[in-house]
C-alpha cells in the first residue's frame, strides 16, 4: 500500500491488481481544484505507463464524491473574459481528464459515497461501472442555479444512459437524483448500503481485473459504435471485431475453460 500525506489532494492505495484513489479534500467536499486535477492526471498517466495494475476505483475521502468546479477560486476581476478563462481551462485540463477516464487500458469503477455535483457528475460518470452509496445524490446546478450548461460531458453521458427526457428535466429542474433513483433509472450499475460501497467497488474491480486486457478498450469502443450506426452497420462491425478478436489467446484461452468446466485465466499484457 502506498498512501500520501493527508495534504495531498488525491490518497493512492493498492489492493493487489486494483489501483484506488480518493479525492481527498475533504473539508470542502472535494472540489476539482487545480491540484486535485494535475494529480489525478498524473497518477493515471503513471498507472498507464507501469502497467502493473488491472483496474482502478475512484471515490471521494469524506462525505462527497466530488462537487464539481472549484467556484471560491473564480475570480471574475483577472485579466480577460472569465468565460473564457473557464472555457480555456476546460479545454487544457478538465476536459483532458474525462478523455483520459475514458481511455484508460484497463476498467475504471467508481464509487460515488456522497454528493456528484455540477462537473462532478461529470467525473463520476466517466467509469466503465458506477456503484452508489445509498445516501449518495446527482445533483445540476448549472441552468437553475448558474444559467450555464452542463459540462466535463455530462450532457453525453446523461442522454446516452437515461434518455432526452431525463436528461433536460435534471438539467432544467435542478432536483437531486438519489442513489437509489439513479440505479431505478439505469444511470448507475448498483447502489449499496454506504457501509458496503467501498468493499464492493474492491470487490466489482478484482473481478474486472481478471477480464482480458483489451476488455475495457473495446467494450467502450464497441457501444460507442452502436451509438452512431444502424443496426446492419453495427452488426458488420460487431464481425469485423470477432474476426480479429477470435484469433487471439484470450478467446483460445476462454474456449478451454468452458471444456475444462473452470474459469479462465487470461495472460498479463
Amino acid at each position: 500500500m502506498s498512501q500520501p500525506d493527508d495534504q495531498d489532494p488525491l490518497l493512492y492505495e493498492r489492493d493487489g491488481d486494483v489501483a484506488i484513489l480518493s479525492f481527498n479534500i475533504p473539508k470542502r467536499l472535494n472540489p476539482l481544484t487545480v491540484p486535485l486535477q494535475e494529480a489525478l492526471r498524473q497518477r493515471l498517466a503513471q498507472l498507464r505507463d507501469e502497467g502493473e495494475v488491472r483496474a482502478v476505483v475512484l471515490t471521494g475521502v469524506g462525505k462527497s464524491f466530488c462537487v464539481g468546479a472549484d467556484l471560491g477560486s473564480m475570480d471574475a476581476s483577472a485579466p480577460g473574459s472569465l468565460g473564457q478563462r473557464t472555457a480555456d481551462a476546460m479545454e487544457a485540463m478538465s476536459n483532458r481528464l474525462i478523455e483520459d477516464l475514458r481511455s484508460m487500458p484497463f476498467p475504471v469503477v467508481n464509487a460515488i459515497n456522497g454528493p456528484a455535483a455540477g462537473a462532478g457528475v461529470g467525473v463520476a460518470l466517466a467509469a466503465d461501472v458506477v456503484l452508489v452509496a445509498r445516501s449518495a445524490y446527482f445533483y445540476l446546478p448549472f441552468m437553475p442555479r448558474l444559467g450555464i450548461v452542463p459540462d466535463l460531458g455530462t450532457t453525453w453521458f446523461l442522454e446516452r444512459l437515461v434518455g432526452r427526457a431525463r436528461a433536460v428535466g435534471m438539467s432544467l429542474l435542478g432536483e437531486r437524483l438519489s442513489g437509489e433513483q439513479a440505479a431505478q433509472w439505469g444511470l448507475v450499475w448498483a447502489c449499496v448500503d454506504d457501509a458496503e460501497l467501498r468493499a464492493q467497488a474492491v470487490a466489482v474491480a478484482q473481478r474486472l481485473a481478471r477480464l482480458p486486457a483489451h476488455a475495457a478498450h473495446e467494450i467502450r469502443a464497441v457501444y460507442e459504435s452502436a451509438a452512431s450506426q444502424s443496426l446492419v452497420g453495427q452488426m458488420r462491425h460487431e464481425a469485423e471485431r470477432q474476426r480479429e478478436l477470435i484469433d487471439r489467446p484470450d478467446f483460445a484461452e476462454g474456449v478451454k475453460a468452458f471444456l475444462e468446466k473452470r474459469e479462465p485465466v487470461f495472460r498479463r499484457p
